[in-house]
């Protein structure tokens, strides 16, 4: 399993400027990190625009987006963006694209969230193809796209599908190249997401697919009050995740009842530990988010310093 960093601070409250995410991407190579993936949000920075920037001031760093939301882009679009910071990153993009919430697609768009999950297999049926080949025919009930474009320098963008749900895991296990996950648990991926998503890859004989889990991680001292305190700022950092549907129905197959009893939170020796069961679930890919233990939006203790550099030795040596 390889360890991968978040960078940016939309997850934790704290937007940074695009350049300053660009600048993290050149500090976690530098740090021995073999990936780095950043979030995108709807009401934040543009995510492909600073990994088009993050890709051409590094060499061999792997950069990744989780999510772009696809109600709001057609998936033409899409693919054309993506392909270009391909292009400019020399072949390190990991596209992840999702369906993300009612809220959002109904509230800030104005866009009805109907049929999400039949959304998003036409949408990788246009997509997938145009990302390998640059070149697509489709007709579909959502999409008809008949066409493609040329981009002088790009190479196979490997896509990712935000899977939550049972429809969303096969439709990343058949179309895309593999999930990636929020707040999923060792046990949810291991009897559940895992599975799913290998069965439906080889059901559609494709290979053996990627299983991105992001989760937040906090390095703390060793006692019961530094746990709480981790535990207790997990759940207000991270506490509106806890409002959406999506994540409500996830954490119940999980039966998990807060957000803050998935993050990692502990020693080194504890982190290290509770890493390892990821691996043990079939994960392929740890996406690790460091947070500090104060509100969201504060300024940092320090805590996701200290988290991200013992996470850059167990991506340099490890687990």
């Amino acid at each position: 399993m390889r360890i991968a960093i978040g960078i940016g601070a939309e997850l934790v409250g704290r937007p940074l400027l695009p350049a300053e995410v660009a600048q993290q991407a050149c500090d976690a190579e530098a740090a021995g990190f073999g990936s780095a993936w950043t979030v995108h949000l709807s009401r934040g920075i543009d995510a492909l625009s600073v990994l088009a920037v993050a890709g051409s001031r590094t060499s061999t760093i792997d950069l990744g987006v989780g999510v772009v939301p696809t109600y709001p882009r057609h998936p033409h679009a899409l693919a054309q963006a993506a392909a270009t910071v391909q292009s400019l990153c020399g072949g390190r993009l990991t596209l992840g694209v999702g369906v993300s919430h009612k809220p959002v697609v109904e509230g800030l768009f104005g866009l009805p969230y109907t049929s999400p999950a039949a959304h998003m297999r036409e949408y990788l049926s246009v997509l997938v193809p145009l990302l390998r080949e640059g070149s697509v025919t489709y007709r579909g009930e959502h999409f008809s796209v008949d066409g493609g474009f040329g981009v002088p320098g790009t190479s196979p963008v490997s896509v990712v599908v935000g899977g939550l749900g049972p429809l969303m895991v096969a439709a990343a296990g058949e179309l895309a190249d593999g999930t990636v996950t929020w707040l999923a648990t060792p046990h949810g991926l291991a009897s559940d997401i895992g599975p799913r998503l290998r069965a439906s890859a080889e059901g559609a004989g494709r290979p053996s697919p990627r299983l991105v889990a992001a989760i937040p991680v906090a390095v703390c001292g060793d006692d019961d009050a530094s746990r709480a305190a981790a535990r207790e700022a997990a759940g207000t950092v991270f506490a509106r995740y806890a409002g959406l549907e999506n994540y409500q129905r996830l954490m119940a197959r999980q039966s998990v009842e807060h957000v803050a009893d998935v993050a990692v939170v502990g020693t080194e020796e504890d982190v290290a530990r509770q890493l390892r069961a990821y691996a043990d679930a079939g994960t392929t890919e740890l996406w690790a988010t460091p947070f500090g233990l104060g509100p969201a939006g504060a300024p940092d203790d320090g805590t996701s310093a200290r988290t991200t550099a013992f996470l850059a030795g167990l991506a340099r040596e490890g687990l």
